[in-house]
């Protein structure tokens, strides 16, 4: 044995029992979190494969009729997907340019005093309760704003509701994590920009935004995950219809909403009723899984270091 190692192993051996403590304990917070979710996959895979011996996997993934309490019961998931996908869409489009433009008014243009005002009022929104924002679109936005708008067109639940709430929702979350990745730019890449006659908008287009792009993107991607796991804002305001459709003015059901409803309803266990809502709940977690390993590869793939 060397005399580094056997250093090294006198020096572990001279550490004090309390941080040998803090440590055990610090490991068995993570396996913890590692253990939990390896055991809510197990449960869903079980509860899954039981659900498809009694329903044709392949119908369940591309049938578009969804109709888990009236008979004749079908499970066409793309009536519960389609829905998810449509208030995910909407939220985007809202979410994406005010969270970007907030970000980059907080990083490039607010002094510290407006900087100091501004984020701790965008962070609050991201706090609201989400039932909340529900009972925000069925009370005021639904009948105040969009009903004058598109009159008799649009019900008292809509997945342009929906999805205006939720993109409210998820402003805060692209606003916070692009500024960051924005402030993170060094300096020097900006006042080099500026030296050689680069207004402040070309800076931001030409060099910032290309230099925060992996934290930019993570944070949409990040935000898209949320809005599609979200629960009960789009259970108040979307409604439980599900219907293969992407009319924005519609009722439709999303998965979470599906959820809700069997979880809430008088559903006996281990009935097919029951054993659909595993079936998509697992189809949800393959979504945001897949949403989060593309975010961790478009990190890894275009994140610049300086």
């Amino acid at each position: 044995m060397s005399e580094q190692t056997a250093g090294r192993i006198d020096l572990t051996r001279r550490r004090p029992w309390s941080e040998r403590i803090i440590e055990s304990l610090l490991f068995v917070a993570a396996a913890l979190g590692v253990v939990t979710t390896i055991g809510i996959v197990v449960i869903l895979a079980v509860q899954t494969l039981a659900f498809f011996q009694q329903v044709d996997p392949i119908a369940f993934l591309t049938g578009t009729v969804w109709s888990a309490s009236i008979q004749p019961y079908q499970f066409g998931v793309l009536a519960l997907v389609s829905g998810t996908l449509l208030v995910a869409a909407i939220a985007m489009l809202i979410g994406v340019p005010l969270g970007l433009l907030s970000a980059i008014l907080l990083a490039e243009y607010a002094s510290d005093r407006v900087r100091n005002t501004i984020k701790p009022v965008l962070e609050t929104i991201a706090g609201i309760p989400t039932i909340v924002l529900g009972f925000f679109a069925i009370n005021f936005l639904t009948p105040d704003v969009l009903k004058p708008i598109f009159g008799s067109a649009i019900g008292p639940f809509s997945a342009l509701a929906g999805g205006i709430v939720v993109g409210i929702l998820i402003t805060p979350l692209i606003a916070s994590i692009s500024e960051d990745a924005m402030r993170a730019v060094p300096r020097g890449l900006r006042e080099g920009a500026f030296a050689m006659g680069a207004t402040r908008l070309e800076v931001i287009r030409e060099v910032v935004l290309p230099a925060a792009i992996s934290g930019i993107m993570a944070s949409i991607i990040l935000a898209l995950s949320r809005a599609i796991g979200e629960t009960m804002a789009v259970v108040l305001a979307v409604g439980t219809f599900p219907q293969f459709s992407f009319n924005p003015l519609e009722s439709v059901q999303t998965m979470t909403a599906f959820i809700v409803q069997i979880v809430q309803g008088e559903t006996s266990q281990g009935s097919i009723q029951f054993l659909s809502l595993f079936a998509v709940a697992m189809v949800l977690f393959v979504m945001t899984f897949a949403l989060n390993l593309l975010s961790a590869w478009f990190v890894r793939r275009y994140r610049m270091t300086y």
